[in-house]
């Protein structure tokens, strides 16, 4: 197949996070099995406007609202050069560069997750009505009848209640890495460790107000931030203002060897986000045993977390708070959420996300009804062998 892939951003800008690993890791393995990929997505600094990466034709256009008009501009002309695509992806990040205006091919629409929730943290009151105005009421209106893809059940749930039907569509998970073997014990200390884009729907303000609060109890208590974004001199502040500034170190972007490194020392991972898709964090901690506290209300963070099982959800911060508190001083129950945590990372692979979008973009292709989609889950999950006894929920 011929396939054009439209997302906002790739890995390789400043602002790039899971979405964008997403969407390359979809793209690179659909190159692999031998189809014709072509990702659109925005300029940015020095980038090449155009470049061949693990098979995969990325063009950069436009800035950061003007790559959706940009990108349409771009798909027409590449189809009147060179041909009709057989599918065209559309990524949906708030708002949707509504692909089929500008062409006559099959258009599937991937959402990580629905903005309520972000729109007034990111934006001003203006924008930010504006912004959800144009993902509630306006996209749904713009792309009826088309095939949705989601990546969790939580973020086909919040579809559905802007008027999505169910059955229009299909979840396909993150995959994750097979967790680097690093070599390293957990540390001796007790560390926590948060891992992602710093900005301010992730809230590690919330990471650095656990470590505050639990400062007397726990005097040789870290937090390791792993990851960077324009947010962190505000993250830094804060630390400052709370008197934790020396037990919080800031990382920024690392190589992929450092990350595992500290997702396999930590004792425990945070997820404060305001909102997740899936919630990639969280099982690449998972993969190195390392159980994460996160929101029960951040999407599909309480997807990706069974509850008491691999991880723990709670409902604000003090709850976060006090399971932190709890894990860390009970070193049989943290060693058994982290034995989970391993066993469920090991059921979400790339292989089969790629599989799976093979399966749905051959299906639009070919104006069948999608055949693929994953909705897999491990056993945990599912309900089964859950005879695993894990610490009370909070």
């Amino acid at each position: 197949m011929r396939i054009a892939f439209l997302n906002w951003r790739d890995s390789t800008h400043p602002e790039g996070g899971g979405a964008e690993k997403y969407a390359e890791t979809v793209c690179a393995g659909l190159a692999a099995l031998g189809h014709d990929v072509t990702m659109l997505c925005a300029q940015h600094g020095s980038a090449p406007a155009e470049e061949h990466r693990d098979g995969v034709r990325v063009l950069r256009q436009g800035g950061r609202l003007g790559v959706y008009p940009a990108s349409l501009r771009v798909l027409r002309r590449l189809e009147r050069t060179e041909g009709a695509f057989d599918v065209v992806v559309d990524t949906q990040n708030g708002i949707p560069f509504a692909a089929r205006t500008a062409t006559r091919s099959p258009v599937v629409v991937l959402v990580h997750h629905v903005h309520r929730e972000q729109w007034p943290i990111v934006f001003g009151p203006v924008s930010a009505r504006v912004g959800w105005a144009l993902e509630s009421r306006v996209a749904p209106l713009l792309l009826r009848g088309l095939q949705y893809v989601a990546v969790s059940g939580r973020t086909r749930d919040e579809l559905a209640d802007l008027g999505v039907p169910p059955d229009r569509v299909t979840v396909i998970h993150n995959g994750t890495e097979p967790a680097l073997a690093t070599g390293v014990q957990r540390h001796p200390e007790p560390r926590l460790v948060v891992l992602g884009r710093v900005v301010p729907h992730k809230r590690v303000e919330h990471a650095v107000e656990v470590v505050a609060r639990l400062a007397d109890q726990h005097p040789d208590l870290r937090l390791r931030v792993v990851g960077d974004g324009w947010w962190t001199d505000e993250v830094r502040a804060h630390a400052v203002v709370l008197g934790v500034a020396d037990r919080v170190d800031q990382l920024g972007h690392v190589d992929e060897e450092t990350k595992h490194t500290e997702l396999a020392s930590a004792w425990v991972a945070l997820a404060p986000s305001v909102k997740e898709g899936w919630g990639l964090c969280v099982v690449e901690a998972a993969s190195h045993g390392t159980p994460t506290v996160a929101y029960r209300d951040a999407g599909g963070l309480s997807e990706s977390i069974v509850d008491g099982h691999t991880g723990l959800l709670v409902d604000d911060l003090a709850a976060m708070t006090e399971a932190v508190g709890r894990l860390l001083t009970d070193d049989e129950a943290r060693d058994e959420l982290g034995r989970e945590a391993v066993l469920h990372a090991r059921h979400f692979t790339w292989e089969a996300t790629v599989r799976s979008w093979e399966a749905l973009l051959a299906a639009q292709a070919a104006g069948r009804a999608p055949t693929g989609g994953t909705d897999t889950v491990s056993p945990l999950a599912q309900g089964a062998d859950l005879d695993v006894v894990g610490p009370p929920r909070p």
